[in-house]
């Protein structure tokens, strides 16, 4: 099968198409023959190196990808009766496994990280949904803030954020979101209750809104000690990239890690749900043939996109 893999970690150009064996499913995992396959910032992480520690006994080609969208061709022995073949998927896939990530024609996943593609949806803008939106789950799950409390989301207008607003919105709590100034209307279509201007000054623009601070916050932007003083004493904030603080004055934070909800089925199938009754937004920036990953990957990196880049491997 074909497949796009790094043979040795670097720039864009060292993403390669390559041909491997084609996959076999084993007892309790599916075969997906893959039609699309979403592009994040984990994925450039992947090829730089920084995933490279978490795949000590891996040997070259690593395949990136943790969003695939296609049909099923292959049941494994043990599968449950929820899924089938040739059913349209989407799953999350974990690129430091012996399988490999979702760049490629078919990818082999546990079937519990399988959940069918949101009605009236593609497959490039269903491959946008899993790893993103479970991610703003996970955080927004940390924070524990109750119903009707607020929440403020740095970075709203890019995928997770924009997911964490219109997630949080759905909890029934208050959000305080930042955007740029071209990006404002976008933010509060996702349903944002306050938008405030982006930027490192965030956190007291948060403050002038939320004067004793909120209790929750998820860092969507990664501004990690910048965005502390927006949140209240003894509050919470979820990070995305590994930061574990310290915060002070009680703050917990919370590095979220989504392979934490890889197999958490019932938490996939609700995000699904959600997006087919337009609780969640899928939104495609681009879509480019799968032997074209060096250019999305360059396109990622110069930053100013909104949705997910995606790549074609039907």
């Amino acid at each position: 099968m074909k497949a796009i893999g790094v043979c040795h970690f670097g720039g864009p150009e060292a993403l390669q198409v390559v041909d491997l064996p084609e996959p076999q499913a084993g007892p309790g995992e599916v075969r997906i023959r893959v039609h699309a396959a979403a592009v994040s910032p984990t994925d450039v992480m992947l090829r730089t190196g920084g995933h490279a520690v978490r795949m000590p006994d891996r040997r070259p080609p690593f395949v990136p990808g943790m969003d695939a969208a296609g049909v099923i061709d292959q049941l494994g022995p043990g599968t449950d009766e929820r899924l089938a073949v040739g059913q349209r998927v989407i799953a999350m896939v974990l690129f430091t496994s012996s399988h490999g990530g979702a760049y490629a024609e078919q990818v082999v996943v546990p079937a519990a990280s399988v959940v069918p593609t949101p009605e009236g949806a593609d497959f490039p803008a269903a491959s946008t949904l899993l790893m993103n939106a479970m991610t703003a789950r996970l955080a927004l799950d940390a924070l524990a803030v109750p119903h009707g409390g607020t929440v403020a989301v740095t970075g709203a207008a890019g995928a997770v954020g924009g997911y964490a607003v219109e997630l949080a919105k759905a909890d029934g709590l208050t959000v305080i979101a930042d955007a740029a100034r071209y990006d404002t209307e976008l933010v509060g279509g996702f349903g944002a209750d306050h938008v405030v201007e982006r930027g490192p000054d965030v956190a007291a623009r948060i403050r002038a809104l939320a004067p004793d601070g909120v209790p929750g916050l998820v860092d969507g932007s990664m501004q990690t000690t910048e965005t502390v003083p927006a949140i209240a004493d003894g509050g919470a904030l979820a990070e995305l990239r590994g930061w574990s603080g310290p915060a002070g004055r009680g703050i917990r934070v919370c590095p979220v890690m989504v392979p934490d909800g890889i197999t958490d089925t019932e938490g996939l199938d609700t995000l699904r749900r959600q997006a087919e009754d337009g609780t969640l937004t899928l939104r495609v920036a681009e879509v480019l043939p799968a032997d074209e990953a060096a250019t999305a990957h360059r396109m990622l990196e110069a930053g100013g996109l909104r949705g997910r880049l995606v790549l074609d491997f039907s």
